[in-house]
Order: C-alpha cells, then sequence, then structure tokens
C-alpha cells in the first residue's frame, strides 16, 4: 500500500510540474495584458482585384503567422476613403496600408498627416512623407522581364500582346519590362499593347485581348483580368500576373510575375514595434532579391516549354536575385508596334 501511494503522489508531483510549465511556456508566449497589434487595410477595389488581393493576402498571413489583429474594407470609393481612414486612425490601430494611388492618395497623406503617431503604408508613385508615411508598388518588372525572355523564345508569330489597365509608370514598366526581355532574345519581335483605361474591367480585357489575336498575337500578358477568357476562345497561351493565375485557365497560363507583399508587411509591422518606424520607399521588398516578385510555378509547362529556354530563365533568375543582371526600368508609355 506505501508503495502504492508513493507512485501516486510521484504521478502527481511530476503532472503538476509539467502543468506549471506549460503553464509559465504559455504566458512568455502572450504576456497578459499586452496590447495586440492592429493592423487596417482600405481598398479602393473589390480585394478579388489581383492588385487589391495581393496586399489583402499579405495581411490576412501576417495575422496567421504573426498573430496580429486585422480588419479591412474594400470597394471604398473616392468620396469615403479619407472617411474611412480616419475612423481606423481614431480607432487606434497600429498600421494602416492600402492600395492608394490615383483618387486615394491625397486623402491618405492628409490622414497621415493628421495622425503622426500611426504608421501609414500606402501604394504610390510619388516619394514617403516625413515622419510617418510610406509607400510601396508593385516592382515585379523583374519576372515580367523572365516571362517576355519565354515569349520572344517560343513564339511562332513574332507578334506578342500586352493588355493592360493605365499607362502610369507602375504599368509602363512591367510592359516595358515584358518587352525588353522578349526582344533580348528575338529582335523581330513585335509588340501590340493595349490599355483598357480601368483598374478591373474583364469584359473590356477580353475584347481587346480579341483584337491582339485577330492581329497575330499568339501570347499575350494579361496585365488585367479578362484576357484569359478570350485566349481560351482561341487556343492563345497567356501570361498572368501580380498572383499565380494559372488556376483560372489551366491549359492557358503558362506562368507569369507574382508580387508578394508579405516581406513588406511584416517588415512594417516589426519596424512599428519595435519603435523605428520612418517614412520610407519600401520598393526593396517587393523585389525578387527580398522575395517581394518571382515567376509563377509553371503547372506542368515546364515540360512542355524547351529546356534551353527554362535553363535561360532560370540563370537569369539567379543572377538577378544577386545582382549580377540588373533588369531596366522603364516607365515611359509605351506603344503598339
Amino acid at each position: 500500500m506505501k508503495r502504492f501511494l508513493l507512485v501516486l503522489l510521484g504521478i502527481l508531483f511530476l503532472f503538476s510540474v509539467s502543468f506549471a510549465g506549460g503553464a509559465k511556456e504559455e504566458k512568455a508566449a502572450k504576456p497578459a495584458g499586452e496590447k495586440p497589434f492592429k493592423l487596417a487595410a482600405v481598398f479602393q477595389t473589390a480585394i478579388e482585384e489581383p492588385w487589391d488581393g495581393v496586399i489583402h493576402q499579405a495581411c490576412l498571413k501576417a495575422k496567421n503567422e504573426l498573430g496580429v489583429e486585422y480588419e479591412f474594407t474594400e470597394k471604398v470609393s473616392a468620396a469615403d476613403f479619407e472617411k474611412v481612414l480616419r475612423e481606423y486612425a481614431e480607432r487606434g490601430f497600429d498600421l494602416i496600408v492600402g492600395d492608394a494611388f490615383l483618387a486615394g492618395e491625397e486623402p491618405s497623406r492628409r490622414v497621415a498627416k493628421d495622425y503622426p503617431d500611426i504608421a501609414f503604408a500606402f501604394g504610390s508613385e510619388f516619394g514617403p512623407a516625413a515622419p510617418n508615411y510610406s509607400v510601396f508598388d508593385n516592382w515585379i518588372h523583374e519576372p515580367a522581364y523572365l516571362c517576355g525572355v519565354i515569349a520572344g523564345s517560343i513564339t511562332k508569330t513574332n507578334t506578342l500582346g500586352v493588355v493592360a489597365a493605365i499607362p502610369i509608370g507602375e504599368v509602363n514598366r512591367l510592359v516595358n519590362a515584358f518587352k525588353a526581355g522578349a526582344l533580348s532574345v528575338n529582335p523581330k519581335v513585335k509588340m501590340k499593347i493595349a490599355f483598357i483605361g480601368s483598374w478591373f474591367d474583364p469584359p473590356k480585357a477580353k475584347e481587346a485581348a480579341l483584337a491582339q489575336i485577330e492581329a497575330g498575337a499568339d501570347l499575350i500578358y494579361a496585365e488585367r483580368f479578362g484576357v484569359f477568357e478570350a485566349c481560351k476562345e482561341r487556343g492563345v497561351l497567356a501570361f498572368g500576373n501580380m498572383s499565380d493565375q494559372n488556376s483560372l485557365a489551366p491549359d492557358v497560363v503558362i506562368t507569369g510575375p507574382v508580387w508578394d507583399m508579405y516581406p513588406t508587411i511584416k517588415y512594417s509591422i516589426e519596424a512599428v514595434k519595435k519603435g523605428a518606424w520612418v517614412a520610407m520607399d519600401l520598393r526593396e521588398w517587393s523585389m525578387m532579391a527580398k522575395g517581394g516578385a518571382k515567376l509563377a510555378p509553371f503547372h506542368g509547362f515546364e515540360n512542355k516549354l524547351p529546356k534551353a529556354v527554362l535553363d535561360k530563365v532560370k540563370d537569369l533568375e539567379t543572377k538577378i536575385k544577386n545582382g549580377t543582371f540588373r533588369v531596366p526600368i522603364d516607365e515611359e508609355t509605351p506603344v503598339s508596334d
């Protein structure tokens, strides 16, 4: 009986130590009373639009992996943009991000100026504003160049198409990089370029793509949604943009430039937490060297493309990442050949 009691007491002692240790570990991971980090995002279009969707997905990843609180508002009109931003600022969010550009540019800067203790980071073609307004952009011209290399290598008609949104710097540099990549391997290439005048108008993008196919384009860079429908109908290959879009048209989409905003969002959150946030251009976190830009997976197209083309692309990827090859940044408005 004594032996049984001693064994029982030993088990109870070990259980109490283990429980106490677990409680200490949990307490160390989440100190009592620690204020949660609050992240907000404000979008002018729906989050299904690729540009806003990439930012949104990065914020969701921060919520899941870094444990931050995240709220967002989409489809915010130009008239309401400033109001929504001020509501988040008044509620004490630590970091507020969003698409901005164009109609959102001035309102976001005004609100940031009125709340200097809150960190703001918005898409912009202009510079940061001290002390708290940082800017970012989708610097995916590097993988766009690589897509051009593929297109220029495999085109049979020597005519390529691009359907893009609006001719501003951030769009122009992608189109020009795609063209430069194609010309680097095939100087006979001609480019058909169409701007649809909108960030999200799939029917108009499809119409533009059909016109380019009629003009001889056998590969199209779909900078905007809508192109894949035309390509599926006419049996033409395409490149996606911003995210991995192969699932939208598996037999059509070879690959495409992918923008990963998570390195930017993660850096921003860490900087705010450390009290090290300053107004800056966050572009380097959106480029290939820091994981902010890459080529989407080939999803089987690696078995359909010539090995020499894939080898060249891989070699260029390595050189871009280690800084021995630089893709030119050309923001002049491109025109069709």
